[in-house]
């Protein structure tokens, strides 16, 4: 965390929460929530500056054309996917239209939510100007077998696309290279309960010693 954007113990200790696609982030961080802790979720900030009258939504079609919209002049996300999962170029270049805005919604949620700690959802972390404005990172890691069967549940249409979202993003050992904290996934609800349950404490001690110290 930068000195110039907060001095210690005057603000909320920042979690970033990342993982492989279908990880299950959502689940851990709704179980963050459910003990009153604020979570901002990029990936719900980034469905937000793509809505109709966003300037982010005119650049995307200007850089992938018609075909990536539906009639009505919203993002067709499930064609976007197709193009941005099949080439690598076209993926940098809508990052490049979404993340500085993502970037600067979820420091404006960051600085205006308030708690001991908070929660950052940032599904790309790896390589994320948002690594440098969080106190630790938080990974949800399992198996990579287990994402692809969730995948294929929930949004690929085939095993070969669920693999190429997965070849897309950060490899599992880059997550873990970055993690401060990990929780396994691979278990049952009542297991990532428990992990989450453990953690809430641990980050209520690491805030608490952060006010002592300043």
């Amino acid at each position: 965390m930068s000195a110039d954007d907060r001095k210690a113990g005057d603000a909320p200790l920042r979690v970033a929460l990342t993982g492989g696609i279908a990880s299950g982030k959502s689940t851990v961080a709704h179980l963050f929530a459910e003990h009153g802790v604020p979570v901002i979720d990029t990936d719900l900030i980034a469905r937000q500056v793509v809505l109709p009258g966003q300037p982010a939504l005119g650049e995307i079609r200007e850089s992938f054309g018609d075909e990536v919209f539906n009639g009505d002049g919203s993002l067709n996300r499930a064609a976007m996917r197709k193009v941005i999962f099949a080439d690598d170029k076209q993926r940098k270049t809508l990052e490049a239209i979404m993340h500085p805005r993502i970037q600067l919604e979820t420091l404006r949620q960051a600085k205006t939510s308030g708690g001991d700690y908070q929660i950052i959802v940032v599904p790309l972390l790896v390589g994320s100007a948002l690594r440098d404005v969080v106190d630790r990172v938080l990974v949800v890691d399992c198996d990579e077998n287990t994402q692809i069967q969730r995948l294929l549940r929930r949004d690929a249409e085939s095993e070969a696309q669920a693999r190429r979202i997965l070849a897309a993003q950060a490899s599992r050992a880059e997550r873990l290279a970055i993690a401060d904290d990990v929780i396994d996934n691979d278990g049952d609800l009542d297991a990532t309960r428990r992990q989450v349950d453990e953690l809430h404490k641990h980050y209520l001690k690491l805030r608490t010693r952060g006010r002592a110290v300043s």
